[in-house]
């Protein structure tokens, strides 16, 4: 496994320092990617190995939905050779932003994936952006990924195409892992309760009903309506535990808990990958670490 985003950016910036001069051309002057957040550029990095710069706009815990670019982001996109991003209406502040950015290459990672419509809210019939949460729709980033990648650096792309074919290898491996993980929590508790409606393409894959408090993380998070209409569809499904996610606050999801006399059963990863020391500092890692606490919270089992 590649070690963690930020330290291999931190690395390959300094030795680009620190080699200047003594190195031919192409290896002072290596391609740079910039994806819009953690899980993409570790993606992004996986593919691209050690023969491109990959990093992310945003650190490790950052709620990604309304983030707020800095002058230093539209700096280190304007410098960069590709600029990599989700799509679906995820990144609401990336077309401002990136009209600052000047013009960069760009290229889309959800392209080609069907999305699934929200269901509710103000942004009914919207797509729900959070494809990457399907590890068979990961495979379709990892795709995109390579073919970005080939056409931005052509003449490291049999290097591009043999990265990212064992980097799918061991998503299909994950995802077996988690469709055996998830497949021993009962039927009669396979509801997966979360803050954010993030899990529709999880839920999808391994058989789990969805239920949240609100579809997408906008300006109306926990309110008294969502928080009473959570309390009912908990104490109606007999939802044994519920969840919130990383990088929003969870203490609506907590009194969900108290009022419905369910355990809460911890945060789970989304919008962001963890700290090389967290639970989830890479996006395999973030999928894995997800389908236990799941596991633990729906049956009282890790493993």
């Amino acid at each position: 496994m590649l070690p963690n985003v930020a330290r291999r950016v931190l690395l390959g910036t300094t030795l680009g320092a620190g080699l200047a001069g003594t190195l031919p051309a192409r290896a002072q002057a290596p391609k740079r990617v910039v994806a819009t957040f953690t899980v993409l550029a570790d993606m992004a990095q996986n593919v691209a190995g050690e023969a491109v710069l990959v990093e992310s706009l945003t650190r490790p815990g950052a709620e990604i939905h309304d983030y707020e670019p800095t002058p230093l982001d539209v700096v280190r996109a304007r410098a960069a050779d590709l600029v990599l991003w989700n799509g679906l209406g995820l990144e609401r502040w990336f077309e401002r932003f990136f009209s600052r950015a000047g013009a960069t290459r760009q290229a889309v990672l959800t392209e080609g994936i069907t999305p699934i419509g929200i269901g509710e809210g103000p942004y009914l019939n919207q797509p729900n952006p959070h494809a990457w949460m399907s590890p068979t729709l990961a495979l379709v980033y990892v795709e995109n990924i390579r073919k970005a990648l080939a056409a931005l650096d052509p003449a490291n792309a049999a290097t591009f195409a043999a990265n990212a074919e064992r980097y799918a290898a061991q998503i299909r491996a994950v995802d077996a892992r988690l469709r055996e993980t998830l497949a021993r929590v009962p039927a009669d508790r396979r509801v997966l309760a979360t803050c954010e409606g993030a899990f529709s393409y999880l839920t999808r894959d391994y058989g789990l009903r969805e239920a949240y408090l609100w579809p997408i993380n906008a300006e109306d998070e926990g309110t008294p309506r969502q928080v009473r209409a959570m309390i009912d569809t908990v104490r109606r499904a007999r939802v044994p535990a519920i969840f919130c996610e990383s990088t929003v606050n969870d203490r609506p999801m907590r009194q969900v808990a108290r009022e419905a006399g369910a355990r809460y059963g911890g945060a789970l990863y989304v919008d962001s990958l963890t700290a090389e020391d967290g639970p989830a500092p890479t996006y395999l890692k973030l999928l894995e670490a997800n389908a236990e606490i799941i596991l633990r919270g729906l049956t009282g089992a890790a493993r």
